[in-house]
């Protein structure tokens, strides 16, 4: 096994990244947000790189100050679940111990389906938004029509919206949702986005009302978050 590199942002377009895990936990306060993380960077600095299936491992912490987001890519579900046998109960014990009431609010199977640039250049994220989408049972070929439906609107905008730099969207293993994983330079700059005087994202468009009143659609959210902890098999 190899060491773990800290810090390192992770290629979310990566071709050998067969499946991502995305789960949500429940910390309470800002403080516990932070105490999280550094138990989680000393639980995975203590040990070697678990297994060369796992790809990247990214914590995110929510805008709203109660929750963390974990983003993993992983080779395939095997792996992953060779990972749960031997090494999740430990770390997660060791973490728990460390900031005792931790809520695993749920964890979910996706495959990166579709991923779009937004301006140009290279920029660091300072802000990364997810889109969560709900839909009424299991339908694969619906997920995927919903995504086409969205990058058909997105067509029509004339100018890039200012501070979006990606979008991937990840389709649910279990056919019944949709997350958007969209990187932004700031929290700021996607907040005028959604306010903006009809240049923005969502304009009133004939493509963005289907996406809006898309048959099927239940549920889902946008929340914020900040990069908090990358990591990554070291060389």
């Amino acid at each position: 096994m190899s060491a773990v590199q800290f810090d390192s942002r992770p290629d979310l377009t990566r071709p050998d990244a067969g499946i991502v895990k995305v789960s949500t936990w429940g910390v309470g306060t800002p403080e516990r947000q932070r105490l999280t993380v550094e138990a989680v960077r000393a639980s995975w600095a203590a040990r070697e790189w678990p297994h060369p299936g796992l790809l990247s491992y990214t914590v995110h912490t929510g805008e709203d100050g109660k929750t963390l987001l974990h983003y993993s890519q992983w080779s395939g579900e095997e792996a992953y679940q060779e990972f749960v046998r031997s090494g999740r109960d430990a770390r997660n014990a060791e973490i728990d111990a460390a900031v005792p009431g931790i809520e695993r609010l749920g964890l979910h199977t996706f495959e990166l389906y579709r991923s779009g640039s937004r301006g140009s250049g290279t920029r660091e994220p300072g802000c990364v938004v997810i889109v969560d989408v709900e839909f009424a049972g299991p339908d694969p070929a619906r997920q995927r029509d919903w995504v086409d439906a969205v990058f058909e609107a997105l067509a029509t905008e004339t100018e890039p919206v200012p501070g979006g730099i990606s979008a991937h969207f990840h389709v649910g293993t279990a056919g019944d949702r949709v997350l958007n994983y969209a990187e932004w330079e700031t929290a700021q700059a996607h907040i005028d986005a959604l306010a903006g005087d009809g240049e923005g994202a969502g304009t009133p468009s004939p493509q963005w009302e289907r996406v809006q009143a898309y048959p099927g659609v239940t549920g889902g959210g946008v929340h914020r978050y900040t990069p908090a902890l990358g990591l990554a098999a070291g060389l």
